[in-house]
């Protein structure tokens, strides 16, 4: 691979929740604390499977406890708790920084996120991420949150690449399912609350972020 052609011409798209910032925790806590008035206790097993896996744990939930509300009420309750929990407690992802700043001498990139674009740029202003990414894409940019692959093809687009010139960096079954859909090749990093996800789809897995850099990023795109 010539080096100084093909490598202007990736891109790399990083999730936010579980690859940038340590915030699935945080969303657990929330919906538990939520559901707690109902008599219902979510495991973490369940919240792994159900709402970071499948995408769809409020509407798991409603159905399997029998709750009285709508999944989208579900969501609305959870959300206040859960931006308390953001702003006070919110870290980043071990070795988070160091790859951006990494991939970013070589690589565009892009963030792509279900997560709704005032909590991104809280998340953004807080750490000053801001001016590692050339484009970010929010809940609010896009039609069918992943599993669906709009978000990464309205990335890639913002790029100006297409989605097989993209690797994407993700956390969890759902969002590697979104690559793939999108046609984009995928590294999937899993964490606790994602280790038993599914990643069959994923390109690579690796153990930590710290194991993400430029030579594998062109060696994937090189061998696909």
């Amino acid at each position: 691979m010539d080096r100084d052609r093909d490598s202007c011409s990736l891109g790399i798209i990083f999730d936010l929740d579980g690859v940038i910032i340590d915030s699935e925790g945080l969303q657990y806590r929330a919906y538990c604390r939520v559901l707690q008035p109902f008599g219902v206790q979510v495991t973490r097993e369940e919240y792994g499977r159900e709402w970071i896996a499948g995408g769809r744990g409020p509407e798991y939930a409603v159905k399997k406890y029998n709750l009285p509300m709508a999944p989208d009420q579900l969501r609305a309750l959870k959300n206040p708790v859960y931006q308390e929990l953001l702003h006070s407690e919110v870290t980043l992802m071990p070795g988070a920084v160091a790859a951006l700043a990494r991939l970013g001498t070589t690589f565009p990139i892009a963030l792509a996120t279900n997560s709704k674009r005032d909590e991104v740029d809280y998340v953004m202003d807080r750490f000053e991420l801001r001016g590692y990414f050339a484009a970010i894409v929010t809940r609010e940019d896009y039609v069918g949150a992943k599993p669906e692959p709009a978000a990464f093809l309205t990335a890639a687009a913002r790029l100006g690449l297409p989605p097989d010139r993209c690797v994407v960096i993700e956390d969890a079954h759902k969002g590697v399912v979104a690559a793939h859909r999108a046609g984009c090749l995928c590294i999937a990093v899993p964490h606790d609350f994602t280790i038993d996800n599914d990643f069959t789809l994923a390109t690579r897995v690796v153990k930590s972020l710290d194991e993400i850099s430029v030579d594998l990023i062109e060696s994937l795109v090189l061998t696909r």
